[in-house]
C-alpha cells in the first residue's frame, strides 16, 4: 500500500511537472488557446474569456438600430413625445394630460411609474419577449417606425451609446450605417423626378443643390460627434472607454423608395465619401424580400455600376442574400448575390444567406473567395429575423471554401445582443477554436474601408483554419518590431500614422497580445 501510494504521488509530480514544463515552452496564444478549450463547455467561462477578447471590427452595425429601447425612452422623454399605449407608437405632444391606465396618448415619461407601460415599450422596439405570435420578420422591422423620432434629436446621444459598447466588446473599429442627410436627399431626388439617363440625372441633381445637402450632411455630423465626445468625456480625465474606439460610417441609401429618390441618396453617398473622409462608402438598406426592393434589383444594380464607373474609388458593401425560402418566390433566391458583387462592385456582403440557393453556389463561393468578398456575418439577427440558426446557416460553407467572414451586430439595440454574444453564438454553435475567433477578428480589419494600407505585407484567404498567418509577416516598415508592442521604431510609427487601416490593425494586436499574456 505504501509502496503504491509513493508511486501515485511521484506521478503526479511527474504530471505537474510536465504541465508546468509544457506552459514555460508555449507562448501566450497557445495557453489561450487552452484555456479557451478548457472553458467552451462552460458558458458562464466561455462568456467571460469572450468578453475580454479583442474582437477588431464590427462593419455591420445600424446606428438606428443599435440603440437599446431604454435609452430610446429617455430621447424621448427629454423630448417631451407621447406614446400610444396600445401600439407603442411615439406621438407629438400635446399629451393626455394623465398618466393613468385610461389614458390612450400619455407622455411617454409616464412610463417611468408605470411598469406594465414601459415594459411594454421596451417589447415593442425590441425582440425582448418576442413570442412568435407575428413573424419575427415583421416585429424587427415593425420596431423603427415607433422609435425612430425619438433618434432626431439624439444622434450624437446614439453615436456615444454605440462606441462605449463597443468599448466594453473590446472592439477597436466601427463602421456605422447612418442616413446622416436627414432624408434630404430623397427630397431632392422627388423634386427633380426621374430621367432615364443616368448621366443627365446626376447633372441634374448636382446643378439642383446636392452639394449643399452635403454640406449640410458633414456640418451635421460635426455637431454630432461633437456631442458624443463631450457625451464620451473625451479629453478629460474621466474619458469613456468608447473615446478610443475609431469610428467611419458608411451612408445608407433606402431601397424601398421610389427610384428617382434612390438614385439622388445612392449618388449622395458616392458624393459624401469623396468630400468627407469620415464616410468610408455607402450601403443599400430596408427588407430586401419589400416590393420595391425586389422588384426594382435590377435598377439598383445598374445604378450602382454607373455611378462606380464614375467614382471607382469609393467603397460599396451591400446587403444581399437577406431572404429565405418561402419570404420570396424561389427565383428571387437566386441571384442576388452573385449580381451584388458582379454588377453593383460589392466588395463585402452584408448577411448572404441565402447563397447557397444561387444559381451554381460552389461556383459562387469560389468566386467570392478568389476576388476575396467579404461576408459580415449576423447570426442573432439571422436568427430573430428570418429565422436561419445552426447548421442551416452558410456561415460553415463560407469557412469551407475560404470565402473571408467576420462577425457583426447589425441591429444589436433591437436584437437585444452584443458582439461578444456573437462570439459566444459562433463558438458554441460551430465549434470554431481561438485561432478561428482570432482570424475572424483579424478578418474584420482586414476587410473594413479604413484608409490607407493593411499592416500586412501578405493577403491570405481564409482557407487557413489555424491563427491567421498574416500576423508573422507585417510590412517591411515593421518588420522589425514585435507585433504589437507598445513601443515601436522610428519608422513603423511613421507608417502607423499615415495609414489608418494598419493603426488600427496594430492596435489589435497590441490588445491581443495584453490579452493572452493573462494566461
Amino acid at each position: 500500500m505504501r509502496r503504491m501510494a509513493g508511486l501515485l504521488a511521484l506521478a503526479l509530480m511527474l504530471s505537474a511537472l510536465t504541465s508546468l514544463a509544457e506552459q514555460k515552452s508555449s507562448n501566450p496564444e497557445q495557453r489561450a488557446a487552452r484555456h479557451f478549450d478548457s472553458v467552451r463547455q462552460q458558458p458562464g467561462l466561455l462568456l467571460a474569456f469572450l468578453r475580454e477578447m479583442p474582437k477588431g471590427g464590427d462593419l455591420h452595425i445600424h446606428l438606428a438600430g443599435a440603440i437599446y429601447a431604454e435609452s430610446l425612452i429617455d430621447f424621448a422623454a427629454q423630448d417631451h413625445f407621447c406614446v400610444d399605449r396600445t401600439t407603442s407608437l411615439l406621438i407629438a405632444p400635446p399629451c393626455d394630460d394623465a398618466c393613468d391606465r385610461f389614458a390612450s396618448k400619455p407622455a411617454i415619461r409616464c412610463a417611468y411609474q408605470d411598469h406594465v407601460l414601459y415594459n411594454s415599450i421596451v417589447d415593442a422596439w425590441s425582440m425582448r419577449n418576442w413570442s412568435g405570435e407575428e413573424p419575427g420578420h415583421d416585429h424587427f422591422f415593425a420596431t423603427f417606425d415607433k422609435f425612430l423620432p425619438a433618434m432626431t434629436n439624439h444622434l450624437g446621444d446614439s453615436i456615444a451609446e454605440t462606441a462605449e459598447r463597443a468599448a466594453a466588446d473590446h472592439l477597436q473599429y466601427l463602421e456605422l450605417m447612418h442616413t446622416a442627410d436627414g432624408m434630404l436627399a430623397p427630397e431632392l431626388g422627388a423634386r427633380v423626378g426621374w430621367d432615364d439617363d443616368f448621366s443627365r440625372l446626376r447633372q441634374k441633381l448636382l446643378a439642383a443643390g446636392l452639394k449643399d445637402v452635403i454640406a449640410v450632411t458633414r456640418q451635421q455630423l460635426d455637431r454630432d460627434e461633437a456631442k458624443m465626445r463631450q457625451v464620451l468625456g473625451c479629453g478629460s480625465p474621466q474619458a469613456s472607454a468608447g473615446c478610443g474606439v475609431t469610428i467611419r460610417y458608411l451612408y445608407q441609401a433606402l431601397r424601398g423608395l421610389p427610384k428617382e429618390q434612390v438614385y439622388a441618396q445612392i449618388l449622395l453617398g458616392f458624393e459624401l465619401a469623396q468630400a468627407d473622409p469620415r464616410f468610408v462608402g455607402l450601403n443599400l438598406v430596408m427588407p430586401e424580400d419589400w416590393y420595391v426592393p425586389m422588384h426594382d434589383f435590377e435598377l439598383h444594380m445598374k445604378i450602382l455600376d454607373y455611378l462606380h464607373g464614375i467614382y471607382p474609388k469609393v467603397h460599396i458593401s451591400l446587403h444581399a442574400g437577406e431572404l429565405a425560402m418561402g419570404l420570396v418566390p424561389p427565383e428571387g433566391l437566386a441571384f442576388h448575390v452573385r449580381e451584388s458583387i458582379e454588377k453593383g462592385h460589392a466588395e463585402r456582403i452584408g448577411h448572404g444567406v441565402s447563397v447557397m440557393n444561387e444559381h451554381d453556389a460552389p461556383g459562387l463561393l469560389q468566386e467570392m473567395a478568389r476576388r476575396k468578398v467579404m461576408v459580415e456575418i449576423c447570426l442573432t439577427s439571422n436568427d430573430v429575423i428570418l429565422g436561419v440558426r445552426g447548421e442551416e446557416h452558410p456561415l460553415p460553407a463560407y469557412l469551407r471554401y475560404g470565402v473571408p467572414v467576420a462577425l457583426a451586430t447589425d441591429d444589436e439595440g433591437v436584437s437585444r445582443s452584443d458582439m461578444t454574444h456573437e462570439y459566444v453564438r459562433a463558438a458554441e454553435t460551430y465549434h470554431l477554436s481561438y485561432a478561428d475567433l482570432k482570424r475572424l477578428a483579424r478578418q474584420s480589419l482586414e476587410h473594413s474601408f479604413l484608409a490607407g494600407a493593411s499592416l500586412w505585407s501578405e493577403t491570405q484567404g481564409s482557407e487557413n483554419h489555424g491563427s491567421d498567418a498574416r500576423a508573422n509577416h507585417p510590412v517591411t516598415a515593421c518588420a522589425s518590431d514585435r507585433s504589437g508592442a507598445a513601443n515601436v521604431s522610428a519608422r513603423c510609427e511613421k507608417f502607423l500614422d499615415a495609414n489608418d487601416r494598419a493603426r488600427v490593425q496594430w492596435e489589435l494586436e497590441s490588445e491581443l497580445a495584453e490579452f493572452e499574456e493573462k494566461f
